[in-house]
């Protein structure tokens, strides 16, 4: 390995151009030496952006791709796309040191660089994980003069996060993992060159056994913007409910008096009780930058409030496609 070591991402991305272009340009901005998109369904003017830009590798998913990787064809479930492309990216493309495997809606962050803690990595851990942040949304608390983006985190310690996790959110915290919507796992980079390793969503695999000894990145956040907002949220939920990461067949989240409901019958409860307004009740207190909400999480230091500015990174990077 090198004194400094490169790395880059792999994502693969069905979204509007400008969310593709903000993707890239952040993690290009933050010291990405590749990042590499997978285009999940065509899209002309990202895809002559990424080309045209030398720290970008674009691949057009489209039914010769999928002829050539798989012989079943192109896969139903979007995660079976994921895992397959991360990992295609990291056995044969990655020209990085270090790989991560991220969603288009996800942006490593750091104040530290990261080819610098990637370089105190112990020689002998083949992966490190970053642990997400889950973006709160600002409307109606935030104003023009606030730069930034208010996250909350959770506690690592399941006992520690149940605890947490009831204080900060008082009506649907015992439903909640940690207050999260989505993952707390977060994702790993990976090293590059060597041999039996695949990538699934949020681990590594060696040998088609899971690396369960990935060194903890606590320098690094992932930002993730799952619900930004009430409109974006409601807009990918029902989509969520029945394919993402709502799904019916995930487990829920461990709980201190053994069963508990994963987030599909969850919603499922809320919207039988009370419809959409009682999805918005939800939304407001476990989502939204509320002050209440921001002191309960700051009272545990779990409130962070990063601006990523996406928009100027953009216009640096592909000021062609503002």
């Amino acid at each position: 390995m090198n004194a400094s070591p490169t790395w880059g991402v792999v994502a693969t991305i069905k979204a509007p151009t400008r969310d593709t272009l903000n993707f890239a340009a952040h993690h290009i901005d933050l010291g990405a030496h590749r990042v590499h998109v997978y285009l999940d369904a065509p899209d002309p003017e990202a895809e002559a952006a990424l080309r045209a830009h030398p720290k970008c590798r674009v691949i057009l998913c489209n039914e010769d791709y999928w002829r050539r990787r798989s012989r079943k064809g192109r896969p139903d479930k979007h995660q079976s796309r994921q895992t397959l492309n991360a990992t295609h990216c990291l056995n044969r493309r990655a020209q990085v040191d270090w790989l991560a495997h991220i969603d288009v809606d996800e942006f490593l962050w750091s104040e530290m660089t990261i080819t610098d803690r990637l370089s105190q990595v112990a020689p002998d851990r083949i992966s490190a994980r970053v642990r997400p942040i889950e973006a709160l949304a600002p409307e109606p608390y935030k104003t023009d003069a606030e730069p930034y983006t208010a996250y909350k985190s959770c506690a690592l310690s399941q006992s520690e996060r149940r605890t947490q996790t009831n204080a900060i959110y008082p009506t649907y915290g015992p439903y909640l993992n940690g207050g999260f919507l989505s993952h707390v796992a977060g994702k790993v980079f990976v090293r590059t060159g060597l041999s039996d390793i695949s990538l699934r969503i949020h681990n590594a695999f060696i040998n088609k056994q899971m690396d369960d000894k990935a060194e903890e990145l606590h320098e690094l956040y992932l930002c993730h913007h799952h619900a930004a907002t009430w409109d974006h949220w409601l807009a990918a939920y029902r989509y969520r409910l029945s394919m993402g990461s709502y799904r019916a067949e995930l487990k829920p989240a461990p709980h201190s008096d053994g069963y508990a409901f994963n987030m599909h019958e969850f919603f499922q409860m809320l919207e039988e009780d009370g419809g959409q307004a009682a999805l918005n009740r939800f939304f407001t207190e476990v989502c939204t930058a509320t002050p209440e909400l921001q002191e309960r999480l700051a009272s545990f230091g779990h409130l962070h409030r990063i601006s990523l500015d996406l928009d100027t990174k953009r216009m640096r990077h592909f000021p062609k496609h503002m």
